[in-house]
């Protein structure tokens, strides 16, 4: 397989990973919506460190501190779209 041949395939990859990420934050936004009518807090720390575990974990020796490097950025991203739903700010 050659360069572009590569290339190609990770923009398609990119493009899959892009089309998951609005769909979490889709999610996301509806868990801020029932957090606010529940009156709970962003961060639910128990669980974040549960979905990293699991995540670097299940990727491997190799591949799970990139893992958890990813979803911790993500972890963070998704408290600061919550926030930012909460206090009516625009994201």
């Amino acid at each position: 397989m050659d360069l572009q041949e590569i290339r190609t395939q990770l923009n398609g990859i990119d493009d899959e990973i892009l089309k998951l990420f609005c769909r979490r934050m889709a999610l996301v936004k509806d868990v801020a919506a029932y957090k606010i009518e529940h009156h709970l807090p962003v961060l639910d720390a128990n669980r974040e460190q549960a979905i990293i575990d699991r995540v670097s974990q299940a990727a491997g020796e190799e591949m799970g501190g990139y893992a958890r490097n990813l979803f911790e950025t993500l972890m963070a991203l998704s408290r600061d779209y919550q926030e930012k739903q909460i206090s009516g700010e625009k994201p």
